[in-house]
């Protein structure tokens, strides 16, 4: 029997595109066989997500898990939304939302963990999914929030089910506050951030680039103005003030009521409740936000399949 060495394994899974564990087996079954074991693997289903890799999965499902001080949420790519409203995708993204949250945020780790009530790891049963879904799909990425005390809040904008949808939303309060009313505010907190789309938490968290790129636009805009320079400065000063109001989450003006800022609707809650509530962190995970999606050309399609 020939031997099964790692790189002849790692060779078939770049062929292939199968699991780790699929690779292996497939080689034992063909005696080391590399060209064997690809056509042992295309029988199984398993090589078929190797073709499948290739293609651009930008819709897709974000999830969250949230209990107490901490919580995950997890975005899954597919290609179309029609399988995001697949029973089995779904439940794959909600079970990895679990494993994230006990795992943590990096992607390869999410994929060497251990599948819930299977023996073999994420990235194998992403692998299965891929071939028998018949769609490619990713796991893109993933953000765990966590406090010391309070609550990390959870909210998902518009969920096709429960705690699953297009837009997930975590606000971490520090808090010695009771769990219904850190609740009720970061449940509040979370819709604003869901419509609002901060940069940054806070001023002094906003990107210095972003910063100073607004800055030079701002200043090339108020010379047209042909006034002063001393002049030119304080208009300067009062436009990126307002670019502050609409960037940076404390200073944003509140969605709900459209006339306090975020830091007073903290302050307020806080005075209610008779002790501090500070937000340390948020996270705004949106499916598919920065990804290139695929637009179909029909007409093309259909001149490839008549081979014009």
């Amino acid at each position: 029997m020939a031997q099964i060495t790692a790189a002849l394994v790692k060779e078939l899974r770049e062929q292939s595109g199968a699991g780790m564990m699929d690779c292996k087996k497939a080689l034992a079954e063909t005696d080391g066989n590399l060209e064997a074991a690809v056509d042992w693997l295309r029988t199984k289903g398993l090589a078929a997500a190797a073709k499948k890799s290739g293609r651009v999965a930008a819709e897709g499902l974000v999830a969250v898990k949230a209990e107490g001080t901490k919580a995950a949420v997890i975005e899954v790519n597919s290609e179309t939304d029609f399988v995001a409203r697949n029973d089995k995708f779904q439940k794959f993204v909600g079970d990895l939302a679990g494993v994230a949250f006990e795992v943590g945020t990096d992607v390869e780790a999410i994929k060497a963990a251990t599948y819930p009530g299977k023996s073999k790891p994420v990235g194998e049963v992403l692998t299965d999914n891929i071939a028998t879904i018949g769609e490619n799909m990713n796991i893109r990425r993933a953000v765990v929030l966590e406090v010391e005390k309070g609550l990390v809040a959870s909210y998902v904008h518009n969920a096709v089910v429960e705690g699953m949808g297009k837009i997930a939303v975590l606000i971490a309060l520090k808090s010695d506050a009771s769990e219904d009313v850190l609740a009720a505010l970061g449940k509040q907190l979370a819709m604003h951030v869901a419509a609002a789309n901060p940069a940054s938490l806070s001023e002094a968290d906003l990107d210095p680039e972003l910063v100073e790129r607004e800055k030079q636009v701002q200043i090339e805009k108020a010379k047209e103005s042909g006034k002063p320079m001393e002049i030119i400065e304080k208009m300067i000063v009062g436009r990126m003030r307002k670019y502050y109001e609409e960037v940076v989450l404390l200073n944003q003006v509140f969605v709900i009521d459209g006339e306090t800022k975020i830091a007073d609707v903290i302050k307020k809650a806080a005075k209610d409740a008779g002790t501090d509530i500070e937000l340390v962190a948020y996270a705004r995970v949106e499916m598919g936000e920065g990804l290139e999606k695929k637009e179909d050309d029909f007409a093309a399609e259909v001149a490839a399949a008549a081979g014009v």
